[in-house]
């Protein structure tokens, strides 16, 4: 990618309607402090797109923009009202949660392209909505105008309203005041870096300089040079070029509070006023130009609140970065009351004013979840992508007629009440659960895996699940469920995604719905599985009372998985290979067995329909349970010693890429990172050999002794012929019955030594390779565990935990659409990384990278991600595997990353064939 510089005026900008493609300027508009480059081009998104960096305005003296805004008068601030603007980022929810409790209600979360400048008047000026705007963090360039959007707008004319801009939107505000941007002398993501500082506004009450303790993350590609920086930006914040590991790092920031050793006393340099500059105590003679090696980190504006910062105050290992953002809420405090002396309203008209409906929206749990934060007062529904663009009208003109902005009375509108969704498959119905206990009988039994066989295993074990928690060391899981096709509400749902192919595509898939009886039925779903889902889990009603006594969140409803390719229900536009096999399909199991793994308990549930009055399969199965026989296999808590893994060639698969082909795509993706596009891309390629009728239940019992995995799987969907074969160690994403989401993901894999002392030193290695890019930050969202070494049979990983309370009006599917797929297979930012994969890799993923678990009819779910999988289907083995390539990767090591990944299930096959 090129970074651009023009001499036209002509920013060639969907966003901006009426203006055909150029910004507008105003007569008053000056330019000042650079001079006229020849004109580049860049490519953007595969558009050839002129843009201007060196004539943008540097004033915007005489805009009506800042009158309008001078007339309201001031106050103390109860809440501060933010817009977030979204450049497709995976930390914007990060700074989401940090401004909710910063601010004291949560900001209105707008993508870049989502609103018009019309819009971004009406209610920025016409309807007075928020404080102050934050410019998120995102992938590419402010150079490259499908990558900012409307932010270049609000950066040249919102001179009033005090803006801060992180990472991209640091660049941004260069960029539009003639900044140059550039590479850096090298890509930084996920390292940290010490912060000198000149004492402004922004860094109110945080040390500055080496070793005092203020350590931020940084993750770009790009900068601002500083040297050619406009008088108009003041360089405020700045660090050398030597970085450091997380590990390295005695103040890691998981706490807001552990960096406040060292503060420097308060100087205010910060001071806008329309007639004199910004910083007049600035102690450098150039205030322009930075000392050399050093490389910019903050900027201010030299007549307006506007402020930039090249890292990331949001991120969990960034020290005093809470206090960042206290500081600019009380900039944004301080400058309307500075403007506005007179204090007219009453503390009753001050609630009114900051009780705007604000948006709290589901997106990516980089791991980024919706959580309830502070006090929520008011919910505008969103104008965009959230709803359908048959229902974005009724929204529009109901948010635009509402009072909320002058009336505390108003009833607001929930966007989950609102949307008029398609009937589901089944009327809403009541039902009711049964259930029985036995205690410790599971090992008298046998174990898990004797349990599956003789009540299961028939017949091949057709139709079969078994939700399989084969490794239960350290309590990373406790319960397993399995069974078949056994009760009278049992059906199997099977979803193919339209042929995207097709130049009349226009989303949506075929279901088929075959139920216990033989009969099978389809559709087509213009809206999607996920949306077809959701409709199916609300359908159901249910007494608490029926599984408040039970330790485990799932109790009847759906079990299978989400392919890969479903991610174009979560925000993705297309994809460009497709599966093989359904790209989802599941199960409604009404008839199960539960085994509690750490009290050795087992439970049968049976879910039936409310006016059903005898359920004989609980008596059924009670006597096959208590006839059974311990066997002489190994009990699951037991596990095997280890064994040498092979090679996948040597186990005769083949790969879908050549080793030397996929070393290129490594260098590809670096290339990418380079240039801004991403921090991270998760790239992956399949192995595939035949394997003809293979015993694929045997093949699995062989994989789960071989490889024990907390989220392990089997699933057998007889119908398509297809078996699934999962050993993951992955958690993607759990809800339970009090509303709190769980994720761990999991950063880094490593072989396990031969020996003891080798282990111990690999996992010492391993740590040190840490990525923050999917942890989220406190606030209602915690860090319980960061980057943690788990070990298992084979290799070690790193993992960390995040939890956070889901909001009330969201719903289980909600959770899932938003975080789909599971932010350790794609990379950041999400959308884009998705993109740039889906240019480099040959096949589509299929199950690999999706999630396989439970959506249980009172809501609750729990999902993993589909890695260490062998999936059997049609005759053909496939395993998938990749790795996460960062700016520091190397390809070589990658390739051997990604062959170590698929070892234990190709050992698995060949070892059993």
């Amino acid at each position: 990618m090129a970074l651009c510089s023009s001499t036209s005026l002509e920013l060639k900008n969907p966003f901006i309607e009426g203006t055909k493609g150029k910004i507008a300027t105003s007569k008053s508009f000056l330019r000042v402090g650079y001079v006229a480059k020849k004109e580049k081009s860049c490519c953007c998104n595969g558009r050839k797109v002129a843009v201007s960096s060196h004539l943008m305005p540097g004033h915007l003296e005489g805009s009506f923009m800042g009158k309008k805004r001078l007339e309201e008068p001031s106050q103390k601030m109860d809440f501060v009202r933010t817009l977030l603007i979204d450049n497709y980022d995976s930390y914007t929810y990060n700074i989401y949660q940090e401004l909710s409790v910063v601010n004291g209600v949560p900001p209105v979360v707008i993508r870049n392209d989502e609103w018009t400048w019309e819009d971004a008047c009406h209610y920025l000026y016409e309807k007075r909505a928020f404080d102050n705007i934050v410019i998120s963090p995102g992938p590419g360039s402010p150079t490259c105008p499908a990558d900012i959007g409307i932010c270049l707008r609000l950066l040249l004319e919102c001179r009033d309203i005090p803006i801060l801009g992180v990472c991209l939107g640091h660049q941004a505000l260069g960029y539009v005041n003639g900044a140059r941007i550039v590479h850096a002398s090298e890509p930084v993501h996920g390292r940290l870096s010490e912060i000198e500082h000149n004492g402004s506004r922004l860094f109110d009450n945080i040390p500055s300089g080496r070793k005092s303790g203020f350590k931020v993350v940084r993750y770009h590609s790009l900068i601002i040079d500083s040297e050619a920086l406009p008088k108009e930006l003041i360089p405020t914040a700045w660090t050398s070029s030597s970085t450091h590991s997380f590990l390295e790092s005695p103040n890691s920031g998981l706490n807001p509070d552990a960096c406040k050793n060292q503060i420097r006393p308060s100087t205010s340099f910060d001071t806008f006023s329309t007639g004199s500059h910004n910083g007049a105590s600035w102690s450098f003679s150039h205030p322009g130009r930075m000392q050399g090696g050093k490389v910019l980190m903050g900027i201010m504006h030299s007549t307006r609140p506007h402020y930039g910062l090249q890292f990331h105050p949001e991120s969990i290992a960034t020290c005093h970065g809470r206090q960042i953002f206290e500081n600019f809420r009380e900039i944004t405090e301080d400058y309307w009351q500075r403007l506005r002396p007179s204090n007219l309203y009453s503390n009753g008209s001050s609630l009114v004013r900051y009780g705007i409906g604000l948006l709290c929206v589901v997106r990516e749990l980089s791991i980024k979840f919706a959580v309830h934060v502070a006090s929520q007062l008011f919910r505008v529904p969103r104008i965009g992508s959230l709803v359908h663009k048959e229902d974005a009208q009724p929204f529009k003109e109901a948010f635009r007629r509402s009072q909320v902005l002058g009336n505390a009375s108003v009833n607001c509108l929930s966007i989950s009440s609102a949307l008029k969704f398609p009937e589901s498959s089944i009327n809403v119905r009541h039902l009711k659960l049964k259930w029985r206990k036995f205690d410790k009988l599971a090992a008298r039994v046998g174990g898990a895996r004797n349990i599956f066989n003789e009540l299961f295993g028939a017949c091949k074990a057709e139709n079969t699940f078994w939700l399989d928690s084969s490794s239960v060391e350290k309590k990373r899981a406790r319960f397993s469920f399995m069974g078949g096709k056994d009760g009278p509400l049992w059906r199997q749902m099977t979803f193919r995604l339209s042929d995207q192919s097709d130049v009349d595509f226009k989303g949506g898939g075929y279901l088929s719905i075959k139920d216990a009886q033989g009969s099978t039925k389809s559709m087509f779903l213009e809206k999607g599985f996920l949306d077809f889902l959701n409709q199916e889990l609300l359908s159901f009603t249910y007494d608490e009372e029926d599984f408040e006594e039970l330790p485990f969140d799932f109790h009847g409803g759906y079990i299978g998985y989400f392919g890969y390719s479903l991610k174009v229900e979560c925000g993705m536009l297309s994809n460009r290979h497709k599966s093989t096999t359904p790209d989802a399909c599941f199960f409604f199991a009404d008839n199960f067995v539960v085994i509690d793994h750490l009290n050795d308990n087992v439970y049968i549930l049976s879910l039936h329909e409310e006016n059903t009055t005898s359920i004989p399969w609980l008596d059924g199965m009670e006597n096959k349970l208590l006839c059974l026989k311990a066997s002489a296999t190994r009990k699951l808590g037991e596990q095997a010693s280890p064994t040498a893994t092979v090679s996948p060639y040597k186990a005769g698969f083949l790969g879908e890429k050549s080793r030397e082909q996929y070393i290129k795509d490594v260098s590809k993706c670096l290339e990418y990172i380079k240039d801004g596009e991403s921090y991270e891309l998760c790239l992956t390629s399949q192995m595939r050999k035949t394997v003809g009728q293979i015993d694929s239940l045997g093949l699995y019992l062989h994989l789960r002794e071989k490889n024990p995995a907390p989220y392990a799987a089997w699933l057998n969907f007889s119908n398509e012929d297809l078996c699934i074969c999962c050993s993951s160690p992955e958690r993607f994403l759990r809800l339970d019955r009090n509303g709190i989401l769980e994720a761990k993901p999991i950063k880094g894999t490593i072989a396990r030594g031969v020996t003891l002392e080798e282990d111990e030193e690999l996992k010492l290695k391993l740590q040190y390779r840490n990525d923050l890019g999917r942890v989220c930050e406190p606030g209602s969202v915690h860090v319980p565990h960061l980057m943690e070494v788990e070990s298992y049979a084979t290799v070690h990983t790193m993992v960390s935990t995040i939890r956070g309370k889901k909001r009330s009006n969201v719903s289980a599917v909600d959770c899932v659409r938003a975080a789909f797929p599971g932010g350790s297979m794609t990379g950041a930012p999400k959308l884009r990384s998705m993109e740039l994969l889906d240019s480099l890799e040959s096949s589509s993923r299929g199950i690999y990278s999706g999630s396989i678990g439970f959506f249980s009819y009172n809501q609750t779910f729990d999902l993993n991600i589909v890695i260490r999988t062998i999936v059997i289907h049609d005759g053909e083995a496939s395993i998938g595997a990749g790795g996460a390539i960062v700016a520091l990767s190397n390809p070589e090591d990658e390739y051997d990353e990604m062959l170590l990944k698929t070892r234990a299930p190709a050992s698995a096959v060949i070892e059993f064939q």
